[in-house]
């Protein structure tokens, strides 16, 4: 379970195995179930999740009621709404458990006490928001540059098997179209292969 963790903060700081042991004191082990709510849109944001297995959707209602998915978060992902977990605001997104998950939870007040104590942390927690900040630049950017095939084959890119694990509409609201439309550009790309 701590290997994956390690396996992932490793690509970005190194921590001595006594280190990363004071690194993972303060995250404990949360399970959810299918449909179980990590987040609902009103409520504070107080944690930061790292994904041990399991999948979970992070998204938000548009006006008229739909969902618009912003990512998916499998294996090796983190989960947060970043904005109400900074800013103290009530959170705008909900994060939902698509199947049976795991994730390591660290509160805000451990994650700021790491901070103090170990200041390869604060390093660590940086270049992940950074990352996190140039992905969903890009995903901007595509939402408003590319078509909509294109961007459903960025997603089977970016999400390797996750489209078994999904249900289309799942998919189509990732995408930002309709499921039927979705059907159409599977059919169109199926048959291009």
């Amino acid at each position: 379970m701590h290997d994956l963790l390690f396996k992932n903060i490793s690509r970005h700081i190194q921590l001595s195995e006594e280190e990363f042991q004071r690194f993972t004191e303060p995250f404990q082990l949360k399970k959810f179930t299918k449909k179980e709510m990590v987040l609902e849109e009103g409520e504070h944001c107080n944690f930061e999740g790292f994904v041990i297995n399991g999948c979970f959707k992070v998204y938000f209602l548009n006006e008229n009621g739909f969902e618009q998915t912003l990512y998916f978060a499998v294996e090796s992902w983190w989960i947060t709404d970043l904005d109400s977990l900074i800013n103290n605001v009530p959170s705008t997104l909900n994060i939902e458990a698509v199947e049976d998950s795991e994730v390591l939870m660290i509160s805000k007040k451990d994650k700021e006490t790491l901070y103090e104590t170990m200041p390869q942390v604060e390093k660590l927690f940086r270049i992940m928001n950074q990352q996190s900040s140039v992905a969903l630049q890009r995903r901007i950017l595509s939402l408003m540059n590319k078509t909509a095939d294109k961007r459903y084959l960025e997603f089977l890119e970016k999400y390797p098997g996750l489209e078994q694990r999904l249900a289309q509409q799942q998919i189509a609201s990732y995408l930002g179209i309709s499921h039927e439309f979705l059907s159409k550009i599977r059919k169109k790309t199926s048959l291009g292969k």
